[in-house]
Order: C-alpha cells, then structure tokens, then sequence
C-alpha cells in the first residue's frame, strides 16, 4: 500500500474510531505486513499493519491473541497493544493498535522486570476470569506461527499435543514439499513418553516470543506484541526466547525469581525449539532444514527424560 492509500485510512479511522487523520508514515521492522504511523489531528498516534484481504485471517488471528493477554498485562505489569479497529478497507486488510514509544533497541535497564511480568502473566492465566478458560492444551480456534499456519484444538495430555499439534504438521508441511526428515516419525512416537513425567500447567503463552516480539518502552516498562497464543507448557516461551538470542539475561532471572522453572527444563528446550525450526524451515528453507535435522538427531541420541 503506497502513502496515498495509506492517507485514505483517514475516512475509514474516521466512521470506526472518530478520530482524524493527519499524516501516515511507513514503518520499517515487519516482514509480513506493511506497517504505518498514524498522526492524529488531537497530537495523538496508533499503529496501523496493512496487507492484502487475503492476509486478514493472519490480523484477525494476532487481534484475538493480544486480547486474550491484553486482558492479563496490566496486573502482571505489562503493556500489550489492544486492538483498536480490524477489517477490510477496499482491497486492504487493516488492522489498528495504540501506538508503543519504545526504548532504544540498546536499552538492558528493565529486562528484569520484563521477564517478572511474563512470570506473573502465565501465573494469573490459570486464574483469571479475563482469560480464555483452559480445556487442556491448545486453543479455541487455529492460528499462525509467523505465516505459517498452527493447528490447536484441545487436548489434555501435553506430550500428545506438542507431538500431534506442533511437531506432526511442520512435518507433513516439508514432506509435501519434499522434504523427509530421517528419523521424525520416530521422533513423533517417542516424544510424548519423554514429556509424561512432566505435568505442566496449561498457561496463556505469547507462543512466538522471539527479541523482536518483545520490547522495552521509553518509561521503562516492557511490552509484548505479534502473539501466536495458546494455552501450553510456560516453558515453550522461554525457550523460543533462548532460540535466536537477543534477549538479555536479565530477563531470564527476572521470570526466576517470580516463578522458577521446573527440573529438567535445560533438556526440554531442544523439544520445543525444534518446533521452531521446522516452521523457519517451511518458511525460509535453507539452512534450517538442516539444524531442524540436526536436532532431531541429537534429541533421539540423547532423549530428554
């Protein structure tokens, strides 16, 4: 979308929030949608991501999660942007949030407190009203890893689902492109007996928590954006934070001293992120597929458990 549809956001901001639209800017970061800066006549600002009609089940899934945390981030101390508009504008996908001033990407002051927040946030999804009520694992519609697409549904058992929900068809996705993994299916049936002694709550998890997802605001508070949720083993959200590095230690420490991880989490972050790169393999290809391999080899070398 060029800056002259972008301003004509001005009408359409107009009839759904009845603000007025001064100016538009792109915003540089994404990798799926087009981004925008909103001025508004009242020296305000929101945050816009634009895309084809055919990406709006992609918005409409990201509006559904950051509601669903928006409505635990202010008592776990954190900021999640809740939507403020989502539709169709001509041929565009729209989809508004409040706009985040954020910190230098530099700034480390706050980590911690970003990390304790998170802590507080999967501790008041097994209480809170707000949330959505747990059924077991998963979530009450399908969404999005990325582009990719993420099966939920329900299911009661974890092993079963991590194995069945997210490992299963990030495979069935590379074997339709090609691509067969040696050893996965083994990997599948042997998973959910390597995570049966370990019982975890089914917290509301961020689900895509990677140092761009995530970020310190100018007044020092910490802020999540761009969910893929559902309810899942807390853990899955610190190990993906681990994945591609980026984020501080502080953060690490400030979730431990608010709900420490249980024994045995250092050799469950391998069964996790190999989600992850399977989906970056779908995504992307390249060298991917090969460390998703590699992964799998080791997990079967060396089992978990």
């Amino acid at each position: 979308m060029n800056r002259s549809n972008a301003d004509s956001l001005g009408p359409w901001l107009a009839e759904r929030l009845g603000v007025d639209l001064v100016q538009s800017a792109p915003v540089a970061g994404g990798c799926i949608h087009e981004a925008w800066c909103l001025q508004l006549a009242d020296g305000g600002r929101l945050f816009a991501k634009t895309n084809e009609v055919g990406a709006l089940p992609l918005l409409e899934a990201e509006a559904d999660g950051l509601a669903a945390l928006a409505a635990l981030a202010e008592p776990a101390g954190l900021v999640v942007p809740e939507p403020r508009a989502l539709g169709v504008m001509a041929d565009r996908a729209v989809l508004v949030l409040p706009w985040l001033p954020l910190a230098p990407r530099g700034a480390a002051e706050g980590w911690g407190r970003l990390g304790a927040a998170l802590a507080r946030l999967h501790r008041l999804s097994l209480s809170e009203s707000t949330a959505v009520p747990a059924a077991g694992f998963g979530w009450s519609i399908d969404n999005f890893i990325g582009a990719g697409p993420q099966a939920n549904g329900w299911l009661e058992d974890w092993g079963r689902f991590f194995s069945e929900r997210r490992l299963a068809p990030q495979l069935r996705l590379l074997a339709d492109r090609g691509t067969v993994l040696p050893r996965a299916a083994e990997l599948l049936e042997r998973l959910p007996g390597w995570l049966a002694g370990h019982a975890p709550d089914p917290c509301l998890v961020h689900g895509d928590l990677w140092s761009g997802n995530a970020a310190l605001l100018s007044d020092g508070r910490g802020a999540l954006f761009d969910p893929s949720v559902h309810r899942a083993d807390r853990e899955v959200d610190l190990a993906m934070a681990r994945l591609f590095g980026g984020v501080p230690a502080a953060f690490f420490e400030g979730y431990e001293a608010i709900w420490p991880l249980p024994p045995g989490q250092e050799r469950r972050v391998e069964i996790y992120n190999l989600y992850h790169l399977l989906n970056h393999a779908n995504l992307f290809g390249g060298g991917y597929r090969n460390q998703a391999q590699a992964s799998i080899l080791r997990l079967l070398e060396d089992p978990p458990g």
